[in-house]
């Protein structure tokens, strides 16, 4: 295949070939995942009517399906490009913890190091989709349910002790943090700060980004809604702003690179020159759901990054995945597959 560049706002280009070479790259890659396990329930029903009751629609039930969210998401993303993955986290001992640990060994993606807390809640986030027969069913509601109470002591340490076993043959570790106390930065911090490491290490929280400033990460993949909280303030497709508290980020959290997620604005990368590098979102801007798309970008990030490709080459991979993931329903995962094949049509689109 010819190689063809594309260009980044910043005037800065990579090479589409490089890309493709990379995700091929990812096969066998071992990555230990550290993060809260989310099941996403989706309840599917026709509306059958208007309540008496109530001026609330009726939905008759046809399906329930019960994917990975959250941590397990971006776990189930990274075995889907490809990767070997080690997920360390835990679940309830509940039908929402039961069905993602079915679901793993579905997939044959290890289980080993995720703990199964009795009298402890599987976060669990229930959509429920309304629709006609023969139509794709609308979300017209969710509902979270939630621990109640801190994950025990004991099953804190457990899942410690497997995160430290499991790094030392690991490519890569990616955190994925939303705030159901599985992620620690006080552990991570003792865990690194006191030595020097090579690992690299991605992160994805959902609060308290700054929080991780000494927990020896190389690099972080938060929204632009996730920056704006960390700095109290609005950013609102500012770029000024936007880069202002990027550098700050980076230098506050020593950090290599900064990519910040911006929706249909697509990305921004930041590095410790303050240097930033917009790349425009790939395809469509009328994204079909949004559900689980940071899950895709951590996964397909650490793995570019783990594969060799610069910081730039692996947000242009990450920025690609994430584009193609919210033009699918539901959580969904995007495969090896699914990323060459957009990178090479890319190429040759530009090639003509």
């Amino acid at each position: 295949m010819k190689r063809v560049r594309r260009k980044t706002s910043a005037s800065r280009s990579v090479d589409l070939l490089a890309l493709a070479e990379c995700v091929e790259k990812f096969a066998g890659k071992r990555i230990v995942l550290l993060g809260d396990f989310v099941a996403d329930e989706f309840q599917s029903g026709e509306i059958s009517r208007v309540s008496r009751e109530a001026p609330v629609l009726i939905l008759k039930h046809r399906e329930t399906q019960i994917v990975p969210g959250g941590g397990a998401n971006a776990a189930h993303n990274l075995a889907t490009l490809g990767a070997r993955v080690v997920p360390i986290s835990a679940v309830g001992d509940d039908p929402a913890g039961n069905a993602l640990l079915a679901f793993f060994r579905r997939k044959a993606i290890s289980t080993s190091g995720i703990q199964k807390i009795k009298g402890w809640t599987t976060p669990t986030k229930t959509r429920f989709l309304a629709g006609w027969t023969h139509t794709t069913g609308q979300q017209v509601l969710r509902v979270d349910y939630e621990p109640n109470s801190r994950i025990p002591d004991a099953a804190r340490q457990k899942i410690y002790r497997s995160l430290q076993s499991n790094l030392k043959s690991a490519d890569a570790l990616a955190v994925s943090d939303y705030s159901f106390g599985i992620a620690n930065p006080d552990f991570l911090q003792r865990l690194f700060s006191n030595r020097k490491t090579d690992l690299l290490i991605t992160l994805d929280v959902r609060y308290g980004l700054h929080t991780y400033a000494k927990c020896g990460i190389s690099t972080a993949t938060p929204n632009e809604a996730e920056l704006e909280a960390a700095h109290h303030m609005t950013i609102a497709g500012n770029s000024a702003e936007l880069c202002r508290a990027a550098t700050e980020t980076v230098a506050a959290m020593k950090l290599d690179t900064l990519l910040v997620t911006r929706g249909k604005h697509g990305m921004a990368l930041f590095d410790t020159s303050g240097q930033a590098s917009e790349i425009p979102v790939h395809g469509s801007d009328q994204a079909v759901d949004v559900t689980g798309a940071g899950d895709t970008v951590l996964a397909a990030y650490t793995l570019a990054l783990t594969c060799g490709a610069s910081p730039l080459e692996a947000a242009h991979i990450a920025n690609i995945a994430g584009g193609l993931v919210v033009m699918k329903r539901g959580t969904a995962t995007v495969s090896a597959e699914e990323l060459l094949e957009a990178i090479r049509n890319e190429a040759s689109g530009a090639s003509l």
